[in-house]
């Protein structure tokens, strides 16, 4: 019979359903949208800033003074946690915006009269994300299929590096992870434009992502600029992306000029270390190199962004 699980985390919902698992999971933070099977489950997990009403730099304000106050940004339903009665729990430590991590997970861990066991998901690299979906098998007497899936996405992964390896040249790119104040991508992202055939130099691979000056960007003058920021929908994405219009120099850079900036649905494709950024890297290569690769998924993942 397979543990009861509770996900801190929209990539871990996302994972565990990957695995055939979605009927073991008991509960899920207020994110999880993906896959249609984990809606209606039980939230276990809010956010505790109102996000949908702030502007970036508002968020990006609160957060930071949260975060020097030592205060969370999530609250555990820990009644409802105690009644689901977990067996396992899947987390992370890697990133306190995103979830809750570590103290945090510790003090919930106290309050519970039956302790579970502790999955954290801590990926700085897509080989470690594959790794974290390969430790989620373990646990769940699912390493067979995650060894399957793992597999599939390899070679997906493959297929795209080939092909983009057989072009001339690769162009300047620049994924926008967040605008007010502008951060460059960082952990896996940087290795997902490098897998697509192209050059990031702003994003720091298999690091966090970091505030940049407009200026290093208006220098890198990338010829295709991604705008992905952190967990938002493509929708939002072009709302909060407006402003862009008027930063200095915006009409200078070549992919203003060429007509080659592009909002991202940033939450599904990018943002969450899950089986998808598979999916994210075969959008960056079509956006890279459409004519070499070719886009067969939703047509709500990317637009081109020409206000």
């Amino acid at each position: 019979m397979p543990p009861r699980i509770v996900s801190f985390l929209p990539s871990a919902s996302e994972m565990v359903c990957a695995l055939g698992l979605g009927d073991a999971l008991v509960g899920i933070t207020h994110e999880c949208d993906y896959p249609a099977e984990v809606k209606g489950k039980p939230v276990v997990v809010r956010a505790v800033l109102p996000i949908e009403q702030m502007s970036q730099d508002e968020i990006d304000a609160a957060v930071s003074q949260r975060m020097r106050d030592g205060l969370s940004l999530y609250q555990v339903d820990e009644e409802l946690l105690r009644r689901l009665d977990p067996d396992l729990i899947v987390t992370q430590d890697l990133c306190q915006v995103c979830a809750p991590s570590g103290n945090e997970v510790g003090q919930v861990l106290r309050m519970l009269p039956r302790k579970p066991r502790i999955l954290w998901l801590t990926p700085r690299s897509l080989g470690e994300i594959f790794d974290n979906l390969r430790e989620l098998g373990e646990a769940t007497d699912r390493l067979e299929a995650a060894t399957e899936l793992i597999a599939a996405s390899r070679a997906r992964l493959d297929r795209i590096a080939a092909l983009t390896h057989t072009a001339p040249r690769r162009p300047r790119v620049f994924c926008m992870e967040w605008f007010e104040p502008v951060y460059a991508s960082g952990h896996w992202m940087p290795e997902m434009v490098e897998i697509a055939g192209g050059a990031d130099s702003l994003g720091r691979k298999g690091a966090d992502s970091v505030r940049i000056d407009w200026q290093e960007v208006r220098d890198w003058a990338p010829e295709v600029l991604i705008l992905t920021p952190c967990g938002f929908n493509l929708d939002q994405t072009i709302e909060r992306a407006r402003h862009l219009t008027n930063a200095p120099g915006w009409s200078d850079l070549p992919a203003v000029r060429n007509n080659r900036v592009y909002a991202v649905d940033a939450n599904s494709y990018f943002a969450r270390p899950g089986p998808r950024v598979v999916d994210g890297t075969e959008l960056l290569a079509h956006l890279i190199h459409p004519e070499l690769f070719a886009w067969n998924g939703p047509a709500s993942a990317y637009r081109l962004f020409d206000l």
